[in-house]
């Protein structure tokens, strides 16, 4: 009958075989959400792919102790999924937190820290010169004067030594807030499956196999 130890075994391996692809889309999403803005410091999505590259190897535990039904296996697979689960549930909180204001900061301390060669690829990409002035109450994008020679962008090459452009955060704003929601929504979503993990780990790991000694519960 579903409920019993079989239908319990079964439905604990089918939910790790699911977490191995959930880690890959969590894994996916960051590493878009990273390559997207380029330049920008991001650690925030950097923890949603930690938490998609840690939950493959939960899922691999969890797969052995669900297979095997070992009582020990069965009890850290249980304790650092939820530990996970926390963690997990805060980045994609935090994600969906951030807004305009902090996301600005943090593409600045990026473009800071960043090589030049770097900030011209960005440049050549979005057509864009320079991070740009402070207006970060506008959604408007702005523009600033940028010598010739230290931005190589398309907006720049009238060869009159300087140019026009608009500012690389104007058009990188856009690209950074979908990053941070997607990542966040995909990772809040998810989160409850590990949730429904542990829920189902407890009830599998207090179940006897009918099928084994009875004295021997381990």
């Amino acid at each position: 009958m579903c409920g019993g130890f079989t239908c319990s075994k079964n439905a604990l391996t089918a939910l790790n075989i699911l977490y191995i692809l959930v880690a890959f889309i969590l894994i996916g999403v960051a590493v878009y959400g990273r390559a997207s803005a380029l330049v920008t410091n991001l650690p925030i999505i950097g923890g949603i792919l930690a938490c998609g590259v840690f939950l493959i190897l939960i899922s691999i535990l969890g797969l052995i102790g669900a297979i095997k039904h070992h009582q020990v296996l069965l009890f850290f697979y249980m304790l650092i999924l939820f530990l996970l689960f926390l963690v997990q549930f805060s980045v994609a909180c935090a994600c969906l937190a951030f807004n305009a204001e902090q996301q600005h900061q943090l593409a600045e301390q990026g473009w800071n820290n960043v090589a030049s060669d770097t900030r011209q690829k960005v440049q050549k990409t979005f057509d864009c010169c320079g991070f740009g002035e402070e207006h970060r109450n506008e959604s408007i994008l702005t523009s600033t004067s940028i010598p010739q020679d230290k931005c190589e962008a398309a907006c720049c090459s009238d060869g009159k030594g300087g140019c026009l452009c608009s500012t690389c955060m104007g058009k990188l704003q856009s690209t950074i807030n979908y990053a941070f929601k997607l990542c966040g929504g995909i990772g809040l979503f998810f989160s409850f499956t590990e949730f429904l993990g542990v829920w189902l780990t407890v009830r599998y790991r207090n179940q006897k196999d009918p099928r084994a000694n009875p004295s021997a519960f381990l």
